[in-house]
């Protein structure tokens, strides 16, 4: 494979003798619910906005746009490309729960400007089956916001693309650069 991990895997038994990152998060939870008051809140978000975004974990995108819990649909990939199963998310979240704008929201610093499809072939190799997705790599991060936006705009199943916006996150400044 062409990425390997940043930090060295523990030993299995060393695995097995301390919590795992999931076993964290269940714990979390049980403290989190404790103190939970349902605000009585819809599945459609208030700001009728739904946000794409990467998956990178550097992204705050509650902070850095200043939403709220139940403000906006945000879904979140790889490079936050549109993909078919983003134009899925989009429509339910349009035709379903009332979604009318949608940001897109690609950054700097992004894994995919590194891959290429050669990552397709060799996970192929490795596995002796080839994924059915493309990975959706690029090295034009302005062009692949206005990709992603085109694919928006020209999709026959959103019923809104007037209000489709696509922007640059800088990891570095927190700010956004809009792409026209």
């Amino acid at each position: 494979m062409t990425v390997t991990p940043d930090r060295p895997t523990p030993t299995a038994a060393a695995d097995s003798a301390r919590p795992t990152i999931i076993d964290r998060f269940v714990s979390a939870n049980r403290e989190y619910a404790v103190t939970f008051q349902d605000g009585g809140m819809d599945a459609r978000p208030v700001q009728k906005i739904a946000v794409v975004a990467c998956m990178d974990a550097r992204l705050d995108l509650f902070a850095a746009l200043g939403l709220e819990l139940g403000d906006a649909h945000v879904i979140r990939n790889a490079g936050g490309v549109v993909t078919d199963d983003t134009i899925r998310s989009l429509t339910i979240s349009q035709r379903a729960l009332g979604t009318r704008s949608i940001a897109l929201i690609h950054h700097t610093g992004c894994g995919l400007l590194g891959l290429t499809e050669d990552f397709r072939r060799e996970l192929e190799l490795e596995v002796g089956q080839r994924p059915q997705w493309a990975v959706e790599a690029f090295v034009d991060l302005d062009g692949d916001v206005r990709q992603s936006m085109q694919r928006v705009r020209t999709s026959p199943f959103l019923l809104h693309t007037d209000d489709v916006r696509g922007f640059v996150f800088d990891v570095h400044t927190g700010l956004l650069r809009e792409i026209k």
